[in-house]
């Protein structure tokens, strides 16, 4: 007996090697960082307030993302990417900081960001601006003098803007390009606190907002205002571009409405046929037979029913809005509705003219549209 379990305790070290559990475990997490994720999607990363995108741990690691909990069945990692001055980036979705964010910027700099495309169907650039708070512009003539955040290189007019525009989007068409785009914080103005997160999303073709379309509004309800709305604020000089609200499913017109009764301001009050406003833009006819030039101005599309063309005759119309109200026929608050499709609203406002800011605040219209019948 003794003889026999010599016997077993001389050959253990033939016996074959069985892993325990917890071995086996860490060897395989080891093995999936090398993974393919199937689809490299948008997901939300664990605080709750970014998004990211859905890689292997491995290759979040390996371009330096930030791993903000799993996604795609524990398989992959959210992976948030963050940049800031003078960096190149080529992911599908990162975040564009000031320098000391989340605490304030008050150095002047020049702090510039390269955007190169990911793939060659990337056509836009979608720019959502969580925080957004820059030095005004000045405050006669809306013109950005000091603080100037541009973006320039693509298929599209530059951008060009100041002061406050937290919660507006822009996008920026990239079609037929290859050099990168850039993005360019010139922070002049001294004395100022300045932050700046800037959410920065290469768009595929198939996923595009309509061609022209500087923003693109979803649903059936929402709000528009104009770039550095705000109390105290002034509108923005050298503006022009379009904002598109997509017509949701079975609604057939749209009604827009000013936010508040002091929510529309862009130029000196419209008085008789001899106030020529703030410049020598396009003329708008009034609904009360007076005339006035417009250089700063919203132009939306109208139903001929509520308005007639300036010759008399029918057809769509240009409605050109100015002034102190929305609508030019009467005091306060209105409400104007439009069936002409698609619902559109061009912001043009031209060069810089010396103006009072309190007739200069800029747009904020409450919209909602309207079933069919």
């Amino acid at each position: 007996m003794v003889l026999l379990l010599l016997f077993f305790l001389a050959d253990v070290s033939a016996w074959p090697y069985i892993p325990g559990p917890s071995e086996i475990i860490s060897r395989t997490a080891r093995v999936l960082n090398f993974f393919p994720i199937p689809v490299s999607e948008e997901c939300s990363a664990q605080d709750g307030r970014r998004s990211g995108t859905c890689l292997n741990a491995y290759e979040c690691r390996l371009q330096n993302g930030d791993s903000q909990g799993p996604c795609a069945l524990g398989f992959g990692v959210c992976c948030v990417f963050t940049a800031s001055c003078d960096s190149m980036i080529d992911n599908n979705i990162t975040y564009f900081v000031s320098p000391e964010f989340p605490s304030l910027t008050r150095s002047n700099r020049v702090c510039s960001l390269q955007v190169k495309k990911m793939a060659p169907d990337v056509t836009q650039i979608r720019l959502d601006f969580i925080h957004f708070n820059l030095g005004q512009p000045n405050r006669r003539t809306g013109v950005c003098e000091t603080d100037i955040f541009t973006v320039s290189g693509g298929s599209s007019r530059d951008i060009r803007l100041c002061g406050q525009n937290s919660g507006q989007h822009l996008y920026f068409d990239v079609e037929n390009i290859k050099d990168p785009i850039t993005i360019t914080m010139n922070l002049t103005q001294p004395e100022v606190n300045r932050i700046w997160e800037i959410k920065i999303t290469q768009i595929e073709f198939n996923r595009r907002a309509p061609a022209g379309c500087s923003q693109y509004l979803l649903g059936v309800r929402g709000v528009v205002q104009t770039m550095n709305y705000a109390i105290n604020g002034r509108h923005l000089a050298n503006q022009d571009y379009t904002v598109c609200i997509r017509q949701e499913e079975k609604m057939c017109s749209i009604v827009y409405e000013p936010c508040d009764e002091n929510s529309f301001k862009i130029g000196p009050p419209i008085g008789g046929g001899d106030d020529m406003g703030s410049g020598d833009g396009a003329m708008m006819s009034m609904g009360n037979g007076n005339n006035r030039q417009c250089n700063d101005r919203i132009v939306m599309a109208c139903d001929t029913e509520d308005f007639i063309s300036a010759s008399g005759s029918g057809g769509l119309c240009d409605l050109l809005h100015c002034g102190s109200t929305f609508c030019s026929d009467q005091q306060g608050q209105c409400r104007i509705e439009s069936s002409v499709k698609p619902f559109n609203i061009r912001i043009q406002f031209g060069e810089g003219l010396e103006e009072s800011p309190d007739d200069n605040l800029g747009m904020c219209l409450k919209y909602d549209q309207q079933p069919c019948t």
